[in-house]
């Protein structure tokens, strides 16, 4: 069994454990997108893990990083998935993650949800175009992080059904995907507020403590 096999085995496991005790199914997050690391990873494609309504917290809300390691903010795309694998809708959202561990050892980051702690939805649009996208981040009211393109959420969705097939696991109807970071993740300390302006997708933000 290969590092990443082994990984998404134990990521599936971790979460069926979750779920049995009572969390709330949200969907999957894209972890990697990025080409940057996969060489040290030993990976040559985005990963998947996954979201349960134990990490969702509400748009500008407070987020104690107490205990935190190295935390990082990811502006990303939500997606939410309709029937045949279609996009239902499309939404800013904001991933925190902790990069509590080697940035080698996939197996080892598969295991703890590639290094998910919350994660902040804005509001969905049915329908939406990014003809016209941009994402800009301001960190404490000021630019810190930009992009004007993005990958074809039909495109994430289909990749992460096949991932997940691959894997033993599926993508269902009213799952959500947030879809990978848009830019660098940005690093994060308690006092720090974040705006997330994916233009006519909306915004979303966080503060953290």
């Amino acid at each position: 069994m290969t590092k990443l096999a082994a990984g998404m085995r134990a990521l599936l496991a971790r979460r069926e454990a979750e779920l049995g005790a009572g969390a709330q199914a949200v969907g999957w997050k894209v972890g990697f997108n990025l080409p940057a690391a996969w060489e040290r990873l030993g990976i040559d494609a985005p990963v998947a893990g996954y979201l349960t309504g134990a990490t969702v917290v509400e748009p500008g809300a407070a987020v104690s990083l107490a205990g935190w390691t190295k935390p990082m903010l990811e502006p990303e795309i939500a997606i939410t998935v309709g029937e045949d694998g279609a996009v239902a809708a499309l939404a800013p959202a904001i991933e925190v993650v902790d990069v509590d561990l080697p940035f080698e050892d996939v197996e080892a980051i598969l295991a703890g949800n590639i290094f998910h702690r919350a994660v902040a939805f804005g509001s969905a649009t049915e329908g939406a175009s990014l003809a016209d996208f941009s994402c800009r981040v301001s960190h404490n009211g000021e630019p810190a992080r930009s992009a004007d393109s993005t990958e074809d959420p039909a495109e994430t969705v289909a990749r992460v059904a096949a991932f997940l097939d691959a894997h033993g696991a599926a993508l269902r109807p009213g799952d959500r995907i947030i879809a990978g970071t848009l830019t660098p993740p940005l690093a994060v300390a308690p006092g720090d507020e974040v705006e997330v302006d994916l233009a006519t997708l909306g915004r979303v933000s966080l503060r953290f403590a």
